[in-house]
């Protein structure tokens, strides 16, 4: 068993009340096909849903509420995922996004062409979220960064 595919999930399902559930997004079948052979390994079929496809196509169709939120895929797309993640959350929910701080790129002057995109995106992600009066956010520097924001 490879367990890097639905991983994360794996790892969350530890703290899921008796009754949690946790919806995953995998954009890739192959990837997505692991992590629910992994999970079902794990006895966590029952708790952990794995949607395939496309995050920036599915998001806007899932109409539920949650208690935590965790963003980590395309750094370019953080933005958009934010402005979904505050759609299905509630008071109190927590938002965490890794990676934010891309490879120290986002606290740089870096201005590369290949990532250009990406980094100007992750700073725009932690604009939105430190100015936003709806959210309290802290930034951890740690591995890669993770932005951690709780919704008033």
């Amino acid at each position: 068993m490879e367990l890097r595919f639905g991983y994360s999930a794996i790892c969350f399902s530890k703290f899921l009340s008796e009754n949690g559930q946790i919806d995953t997004i995998e954009r890739d079948e192959e990837r997505s096909k692991a992590a629910i052979q992994n999970i079902k390994e794990m006895g966590l079929e029952g708790k952990i849903n794995v949607f395939t496809g496309d995050a920036v196509e599915l998001l806007p169709k899932i109409n539920k509420t949650y208690d935590m939120i965790f963003i980590d895929a395309a750094k370019g797309k953080y933005p958009f995922f934010l402005s979904e993640a505050l759609r299905m959350s509630k008071s109190g929910t927590l938002i965490f996004a890794d990676n934010v701080l891309y490879k120290g790129y986002v606290m740089s002057d870096y201005n590369k062409h290949k990532q250009r995109t990406a980094v100007r995106n992750l700073r725009e992600y932690l604009k939105q979220t430190l100015e936003n009066p709806k959210l309290e956010s802290e930034i951890l520097e740690v591995g890669d960064g993770l932005c951690v924001s709780k919704v008033k």
